[in-house]
């Protein structure tokens, strides 16, 4: 019964046993564009995700003076009112810690680069290791709309 019950639950995690009696054509073969078309092949960046404005972490202010600035992937995004938008990332306490990014505007997408590092006015302080949820608004040169909102390299 054990071993039943174990095949079973294996059975449904993979998705199911059964096969499907449609002959419809699956979004593979008609080469619709899917939610699974926007996952990221290993090594590239995270697709971000779009959250409410309510959802904000610690703010950042573009352009601080960094040191051994890294690209730094955010997970989401939230458009503001205008020509703003709000990307959500995770970096170090603002004490030590500061972001900067570049926006790459098109008609289809709007590509965002964050860079995080070490403020120049932090090199010889000890910070803690902390995880902070970090927001940082960027003005674009029109409303998100309907684009994609992508992470940079």
């Amino acid at each position: 019964m054990r071993s039943f019950a174990l095949g079973l639950l294996m059975c449904l995690a993979l998705g199911g046993c059964g096969s499907s009696d449609s002959t419809e054509p699956t979004d593979i073969e008609t080469g619709a564009a899917t939610p699974t078309d926007l996952v990221p092949v290993p090594g590239s960046p995270p697709v971000p995700h779009q959250v409410a404005a309510d959802q904000v972490g610690t703010s950042f202010t573009p352009g601080a003076s960094l040191i051994m600035a890294q690209s730094t992937p955010f997970e989401a995004w939230t458009p503001l009112p205008g020509n703003r938008i709000a990307v959500h990332f995770v970096t170090g306490t603002p004490e030590c810690y500061g972001a900067d990014a570049t926006v790459v505007e098109t008609e289809e997408s709007v590509t965002v680069t964050v860079r995080t590092g070490t403020l120049e006015s932090a090199k010889n302080k000890s910070c803690i290791m902390i995880a902070v949820y970090g927001t940082m608004e960027l003005q674009l040169a029109a409303p998100v709309g309907t684009r994609t909102v992508l992470n940079g390299m």
